[in-house]
């Protein structure tokens, strides 16, 4: 395992941004992995450390297949991390929606310049991201839908779904996207939380990424074979809305099997306690993403569903 630092940003007031890499094996840039581009990206980071853990390990026991190089990230915006603040620390901007960056540009386009020169070059990309709502979901491999995604890599993560989403103009200036513009088979990879971790997911995502590289020809490890994963458009998935806004009461987790009519949440008046309204299932499915903050609002989405396919 070789430590180094990819990009380094000065600061007035705190200490410089260090983004730290980690390089196992030697020979082609095979596969590249990256966790928390978000402050609040948790989860991701602890994931990234489990790989990081591991690949040493098989390292240590020549489990690296010669003529390969594997590069793990595991935050890149650990300045805001520190402070407990998703976005970058002085003008609340997303660096994962400035890429491929300007290396003289605002601070964030900056760090994302020099954060892509160094993964850009890679045949896989992964990367541990989250969602922009806040919530739970069934864990899955997501691509963008840009002409050169590849469902058939994806579902050799062996995680129950694949998602491809049909990109808005706000996603082409995402790390997945851009990777995919430049040639890297590049892969986003969600789990069950983002801003605390969670045990068995964080192990499921570790397995994946192992079972991918395996069977990349990166790797030489044993691992079960998981999910034969289901691939869904996210056009497939019915969004599911509140009617009033207050303290949501979440009744099913992501996973479940529901029917219509079933009672998914209720809202709960913030003052007088008593419930609003009821959430009902609209149609017969499995809960795929579940909104989780204590508060919501008004038409606010709070779960998405992936309906039967015999409807």
């Amino acid at each position: 395992m070789r430590k180094e630092i990819i990009y380094s940003l000065n600061s007035p007031y705190r200490e410089s941004l260090n983004v730290n890499a980690y390089r196992f094996g030697y020979g082609k840039k095979a596969a590249c992995i990256v966790g928390s581009i978000r402050g609040n990206e948790i989860q991701q980071l602890y994931v990234c450390s489990q790989i990081i853990n591991k690949l040493n390990e098989l390292e240590s026991n020549g489990a690296i297949i010669s003529g390969n190089e594997i590069m793990v990230i595991p935050s890149v915006n650990h300045h805001s991390m520190n402070i407990g603040k998703r976005f970058w620390t002085v003008d609340n901007t997303d660096i994962n929606r400035r890429f491929p960056g300007y290396n003289i540009g605002e601070t964030t386009q900056r760090i994302a310049a020099g954060v892509f020169e160094n993964v850009k070059n890679y045949e896989y990309g992964i990367q541990f991201a989250s969602f922009y709502m806040p919530g739970d979901f069934i864990p899955h491999v997501r691509m963008m839908e840009t002409g050169k995604q590849n469902a058939s890599l994806a579902s050799l993560f062996g995680l129950p779904y694949v998602v491809i989403r049909n990109p808005k103009p706000i996603d082409t200036t995402t790390l997945n996207y851009n990777w995919q513009v430049c040639d890297t088979n590049a892969f986003s990879i969600y789990t069950n939380e983002t801003d605390e971790t969670d045990e068995v997911s964080a192990k499921q995502a570790v397995s994946a990424v192992l079972r991918f590289l395996t069977r990349m020809g990166i790797l030489k490890y044993n691992n079960h074979g998981g999910y034969i994963s289901t691939v869904i458009e996210e056009e497939e998935l019915t969004p599911i809305k509140t009617k009033d806004g207050g303290i949501y009461r979440r009744l099913r987790n992501p996973g479940e099997e529901v029917h219509m009519g079933d009672v998914l949440a209720e809202i709960v008046h913030p003052y007088e306690g008593h419930v609003i309204s009821q959430i009902l299932s609209p149609t017969e499915g499995i809960l795929f993403f579940a909104h989780k903050k204590p508060l919501v609002t008004e038409n606010e989405i709070i779960y998405k569903i992936i309906r039967r396919l015999h409807e």
